[in-house]
């Protein structure tokens, strides 16, 4: 049977039509979100971070807030994450120790002070200096602050106190908490009288009222570093690590009371 040019054409046309069909194509990928793990301590400067971000930039980052223990752990378990922001050096080391961040990346971003704090927002200012009687104030209540194990303010705070000759009094009496945030909403709920916390979380809560700074050499220096994952393939994460030390990050950082520590 002849097989004429306008059947050639047709037969062509079909063929093409199938290939096409059957064809796979990769779908056009969004930018991935770079994902932060950060110390509960960060939220609300960090939120206002991450909005400054997305309106220079048009991506988002989602973050992951939890005591820096918590976090550490998780990435070391396989958690998936870009960036970590500790509220400790100890945390960050323990990551470094693992080869689970990328040491080069590496960066003290933060600093911040520790304070008592009270739900009374009438209390009477305290005077912390050696010697002082926490104990008596508390009187039957819990002094709340994170885990003293784990939770890098639980740790400054029990450091300061016991450099202030406070810790043996006051040590049965303590309600530790899973993060200084849950210690401060301890505090907040009236469900103790007096909390150890950061100074920017007392600002951020306002049914707290900061009633006293503990001497910033009754502790070791609170700093929050930060850090790249090992792991991470997110072209976007090493963008973002530039942009939370920039001048307009720090701005954020600075008016919610950290102390910016980058130049």
């Amino acid at each position: 049977m002849a097989f004429g040019r306008r059947d050639w054409l047709k037969g062509l046309a079909l063929a093409l039509g199938i290939l096409l069909s059957s064809a796979t194509f990769a779908p056009v990928r969004a930018a991935e979100k770079v994902t932060i793990f950060a110390a509960a301590s960060l939220k609300d400067a960090l939120d206002a971070v991450n909005d400054e971000w997305q309106r220079q930039t048009g991506e988002e980052a989602t973050v992951s807030y939890a005591a820096s223990s918590t976090l550490a752990r998780q990435i070391e378990q396989g958690a998936p994450a870009d960036i970590f922001i500790s509220a400790d050096l100890a945390w960050m080391d323990y990551l470094a120790d693992r080869h689970l961040i990328d040491k080069a990346s590496r960066t003290n971003l933060l600093g911040n002070r520790l304070v008592l704090v009270s739900a009374e927002t009438v209390a009477a200012p305290v005077n912390i200096e050696p010697g002082l009687d926490l104990a008596s104030l508390l009187n039957d209540g819990r002094l709340a602050m994170g885990a003293v194990d784990s939770v890098p303010a639980g740790r400054y705070g029990k450091a300061a106190l016991e450099n202030l000759g406070i810790w043996p009094k006051v040590a049965k009496k303590v309600a530790g908490a899973e993060s200084v945030r849950a210690a401060l909403l301890l505090v907040s709920r009236g469900e103790a009288p007096y909390g150890i916390v950061y100074q920017t979380d007392a600002a951020a809560d306002p049914g707290v009222k900061v009633v006293g700074i503990f001497p910033e050499n009754s502790h070791p220096p609170i700093v929050y570093p930060i850090a790249l994952t090992a792991d991470s393939r997110n072209a976007a994460a090493a963008a973002y690590l530039e942009f939370i030390k920039s001048p307009e990050a720090a701005a954020l950082f600075e008016a919610q009371g950290f102390t910016v520590l980058v130049e």
